[in-house]
């Protein structure tokens, strides 16, 4: 008979993992490695029963609390039991013949990627196609893209698409494929249509830290050397002085709930024009408190912690035009111009 004192290390372990039964094995055996999984297995297959009485004694070794029920086990095939129900036969395969899973060398999912497009770029994409693709297309997206892309669409195209979302049902699986390789390769694949989306939103993003100066005159150099896609570019491109260029609507989404001490500091020294469309925007308490702080004067304020101020208004603002609330001063006019 097998007892405790012959078992070694890993015939130990085995019985208490089978002793413990398959739920709380099968959470510890995602912990082990791949040598020490090959190795539970091995010494299993070399046990046939334990009395209870000696499985009593190991489990006393380990420090660890046994319930009762346990009985004489066939390790063995208690193991591959318990293996077979926890992996999958590839993971078992791998830890038997030491290799690891071959990797999934499928397509990647086509959803995951198509979140992370501009609206802009998904909107021109559904413009060409029917209403149910659009529809279908919209269904599968986050409550939050799917809205923006809607923004970017011509009305009636619109309506069309949310008349057919209220309507539509499951799709079947053969047009759910034929839909995501349409996408796939018209609008994911970047030899039909190089996305510069990505590099457009880079450059903005550090142009946007510039004062209104710096970036006026980084833009001509742009302009001088024929700078590819900077239209995107100026789109995604806005500085504190451009304040007043924004609808009234959009100022009071970018104001909204901001300290008025950021709105007074960044307010200091600028145009009377740019004052006023800023304080149009905001309740009359705050406006008489701020009015009533700029009246004190600048004497004594540093320009570093003003214009730190207006970064933080342009970011507030640049983050809600992403976000769809509105659209920047500078997309406007890349569309007027269209």
């Amino acid at each position: 008979m097998t007892t405790s004192l012959t078992l070694t290390r890993p015939q130990k372990a085995a019985a208490i993992l089978v002793a413990m039964g398959k739920p709380a094995a099968g959470r510890l055996l995602k912990f082990f490695k791949q040598e020490e999984l090959k190795a539970l297995i091995e010494a299993a297959r070399m046990l046939r029963t334990i009395p209870q009485a000696d499985l009593e004694k190991i489990v006393a070794e380990f420090e660890a609390e046994f319930t009762e029920g346990a009985g004489l086990l066939d390790s063995a095939d208690k193991m591959d039991t318990l293996l077979s129900e926890t992996l999958s036969p590839e993971e078992v395969s791998a830890i038997m013949e030491g290799r690891q899973k071959k990797p999934d060398t499928g397509p990647l999912p086509v959803w995951p990627q198509v979140e992370q497009l501009e609206p802009m770029r998904i909107g021109g994409f559904l413009a060409g196609e029917h209403p149910q693709t659009g529809a279908l297309i919209l269904s599968k997206l986050s409550s939050q893209l799917a809205a923006q892309v809607l923004l970017t669409l011509e009305k009636p195209l619109r309506s069309e698409i949310m008349k057919r979302m209220v309507t539509m049902a499951s799709a079947p699986q053969a047009a759910m494929r034929l839909v995501e390789n349409q996408i796939r390769t018209r609008l994911l694949d970047g030899s039909s249509s190089k996305d510069t989306s990505t590099g457009q939103a880079r450059l903005a993003s550090v142009l946007n830290e510039m004062d209104k100066t710096q970036l006026d005159e980084v833009i001509q150099d742009l302009e001088a050397v024929g700078t590819p896609d900077l239209a995107g570019v100026k789109a995604r491109v806005f500085s504190f002085d451009d304040m007043h260029l924004l609808s009234q609507k959009a100022r009071v989404l970018v104001f909204d709930g901001m300290s008025t001490d950021v709105i007074t500091l960044a307010l200091r020294g600028a145009p009377e024009e740019l004052v006023e469309a800023v304080l149009s925007a905001i309740g009359a308490r705050s406006r008489r408190m701020i009015e009533s702080e700029l009246s004190t004067g600048s004497e004594g304020i540093a320009l570093a912690d003003i214009m730190q101020a207006r970064k933080t208004v342009a970011s507030a603002t640049v983050r809600l035009s992403r976000e769809g609330a509105f659209e920047l001063p500078g997309a406007q006019a890349a569309a007027e111009a269209a």
